[in-house]
């Protein structure tokens, strides 16, 4: 999935942490006019700024790997953004504060570390 990732997203993949919360059985639904069924969620805290293509593309390559890997039904998968700017997420090993997300430049670790 980091992969996917930082291909999909341009970024450097020391940035990308995952994380699985296993809810247990019964602990996610999925709702509609048939009776509810299990279901998965994928959030994504990005840095601001990519193209909506550009995440509509990240959620159609990580559903596929949770289809493949996980053995879910697309049916039951949603993905969800949300979007920051880069002084909004803090990288400890890399000295701080991150970089704001730029098309077409290398995704640099760090500017503002002291």
């Amino acid at each position: 999935m980091g992969e996917i990732y930082a291909g999909v997203m341009s970024a450097n993949v020391n940035r990308i942490s995952i994380a699985i919360r296993e809810l247990g059985e019964g602990g996610l639904w999925r709702c509609g006019s048939d009776e509810p069924r299990p279901a998965a969620l994928l959030m994504c805290d990005i840095r601001q700024g990519r193209p909506k293509e550009t995440r509509a593309e990240l959620a159609r390559q990580l559903v596929e790997a949770c289809i493949e890997i996980c053995g879910l039904n697309e049916t039951t998968i949603n993905v969800e953004f949300t979007q920051h700017a880069g002084d909004e997420m803090y990288h400890t090993m890399y000295g701080g504060l991150s970089d704001d997300w730029q098309a077409g430049q290398p995704d640099t670790l760090n500017r503002h570390a002291p």
